[in-house]
């Protein structure tokens, strides 16, 4: 591709379309759109495939951090390079820990926490999602807060 295409490319707003991550080769091809196409307005972020997750957070859970030290592990930021996104759905996704990343997407109007038992965050974190409209939680037993 020239230059001016994929410049254009950059600037375009992806119509709502659900990128689901849910193998390496899926997250392969999420970290070449956050360059190419940064302007994704929807991922669903799930399982990987066996031997694999994702980095662990800040203050993961000992036990599951030692069960899975030798998995091939993906970084789960890059999901911070689009900034436009509009909708986050997390399904029984390999995380560990706490990510404030996660929380922290301006334009986020629906994110879903859905069987991701080790991932710790609270209610106090959705301060970094003004524009939060709906909010689903289910099997979450890390989750804190008021």
């Amino acid at each position: 591709l020239n230059k001016k295409m994929r410049e254009a490319a950059k600037k375009t707003i992806v119509p709502f379309t659900d990128f689901v991550v849910d193998s390496v080769r899926k997250f392969n091809a999420l970290v070449a759109m956050s360059t190419a196409l940064p302007n994704l307005q929807q991922i669903s972020v799930h399982g990987l495939d066996g031997g694999h997750k994702y980095s662990d957070g800040d203050y993961p859970e000992r036990m599951q951090a030692g069960r899975t030290a030798n998995f091939i592990t993906l970084d789960i930021n890059i999901i911070s390079r689009f900034r436009k996104l509009r909708i986050l759905e997390l399904y029984s996704a390999p995380l560990n820990g706490r990510y404030p990343v996660l929380f922290d997407f301006p334009l986020l109007h629906k994110l879903s926490i859905k069987y991701t038992h080790c991932l710790k965050w609270n209610l106090e974190m959705l301060e970094g999602l003004p524009l939060l409209k709906e909010l689903f939680c289910a099997s979450n037993e890390s989750l804190t807060g008021n």
